[in-house]
C-alpha cells in the first residue's frame, strides 16, 4: 500500500482540478496551488511539463499509485494489441479498488484501497486483500456479509454525489458488483479533463 505524504485535496491544489469531483474540494473555492507560494502566477508548461502532469493527474486520480507499480501498469498497456492509452485508462479501472470505489462501496478511491486490504471484500467467492488485483469482465465482487451494514458502506451507497457507470452491474441490495465490459476512455466518469496520451508519450520519452 503506498504512503500518501500529502493529503488528497493537496494533490487537486497541487493540479489546479477537482481530480475526483468532491463538493468538498479546496479547488472549488481556491484555484491556486498549496503552501506560500501557490498564488504565483503560473508560467505557461513545456511539452514535458503538460505530459508530467497529464501523469500526476492520472496517478493521483487512482489513489496516488506509486511511480513504480505506475510504470508497471504502462508498460502492460505498451504490450497489449491496441490503442495503448486505452489499454492504460481500461487496466486501471479493472483494479479491485477501483471497482469498489465506481460501485459506490466507499466514499474515495484510497477508502476503497484501504477497504479491500482490510478484508472486506470477496471476489468469485474467495477473500481478496490485493487492492491492485486485476478483475476480468464476468468476475462477481461481493461484500463480506459482516461488512455489508458498515456506517461508511451505507452512507456511499446513498450519497448523490456519483452515480454507479453503465460498465458495471452493481446491486446494493446484495453488496455485489460485477465489470460487464472494459471501459473505453468515454466510459469513464472523470470529472477532470483526463489525457491518457500524454501520459503514454511521457513514458516514451523517458
Amino acid at each position: 500500500m503506498s504512503k500518501r505524504i500529502s493529503t488528497k485535496y493537496k494533490i487537486d491544489r497541487r493540479m489546479g482540478e477537482n481530480i475526483w469531483g468532491r463538493p468538498k474540494s479546496p479547488v472549488n473555492s481556491r484555484e491556486y496551488g498549496p503552501g506560500q507560494h501557490g498564488q504565483a502566477r503560473r508560467g505557461k508548461l513545456s511539452d514535458f511539463g503538460l505530459q508530467l502532469r497529464a501523469k500526476q493527474k492520472l496517478k493521483g486520480h487512482y489513489g496516488n499509485i506509486t511511480e513504480k507499480q505506475f510504470r508497471g501498469i504502462y508498460a502492460t498497456a505498451a504490450r497489449l494489441k491496441g490503442d495503448t492509452s486505452e489499454n492504460l485508462v481500461g487496466l486501471l479501472e479493472r483494479r479491485l479498488d477501483t471497482i469498489i470505489y465506481r460501485a459506490k462501496f466507499v466514499a474515495t478511491v484510497f477508502a476503497a484501497r484501504q477497504f479491500v486490504n482490510h478484508g472486506h471484500v470477496l471476489v468469485n467467492g474467495r477473500r481478496c486483500n490485493i487492492p491492485s488485483a486485476r478483475i476480468a469482465p464476468g468476475d462477481i465482487i461481493e461484500l463480506r456479509e459482516k461488512s455489508r451494514n458498515l456506517a461508511f458502506v451505507l452512507e456511499a451507497i446513498q450519497s448523490p454525489e456519483r452515480d454507479v457507470p453503465d460498465y458495471l452491474d452493481v446491486d446494493h441490495n446484495k453488496m455485489t458488483a460485477k465489470m460487464l465490459q472494459v471501459p473505453q476512455l468515454a466510459d469513464i466518469p472523470y470529472p477532470a479533463q483526463i489525457e491518457p496520451n500524454l501520459v503514454v508519450e511521457y513514458y516514451s520519452r523517458n
